[in-house]
């Protein structure tokens, strides 16, 4: 499955930085080794932005902006229609929109935030879920 366009929710990107060795860094590193293609608009790129910037993650702002340029760089730029669905979190409509109008496969560790969209988007996936799939 070389070449799966995905996209990764926020909080995968957070979890694959807090945690190298866990599942969401393992789709992280897939990501880089251009085994998967990330699927993205400006907005999510906004978004990630924001959250990695915050303090409280400490990640270190020159390894945020060499990763944020390669995902800039490398990502498939989609320009997203929007969906009339209701979620939880209006901030999580992007990723379902990028997803739905690429075709893409959307990997979240908070797959609750999407409850009421059934129907309107491809499945979504947890980070274990996406590895195993992946991987067969």
């Amino acid at each position: 499955m070389s070449g799966m366009l995905v996209v990764l929710d926020t909080n995968i990107l957070v979890s694959a930085l807090l945690s190298p060795y866990g599942p969401p860094a393992r789709i992280l590193d897939l990501a880089l080794a251009a085994e998967v293609r990330l699927a993205m608009d400006d907005r999510i790129l906004a978004e990630y932005r924001e959250v990695l910037a915050r303090p409280k993650f400490g990640f270190a702002p020159e390894d945020v902006t060499t990763l944020l340029d390669f995902l800039q760089a490398e990502g498939d730029h989609v320009v997203a229609l929007p969906l009339l669905v209701e979620l939880r979190d209006a901030d999580d409509l992007p990723f379902l929109e990028v997803a739905t109008q690429a075709g893409a496969v959307p990997v979240t560790g908070n797959r609750s935030h999407y409850a009421g969209a059934a129907g309107a988007e491809p499945t979504i996936l947890a980070p274990r879920e996406f590895l195993h799939r992946w991987g067969r």
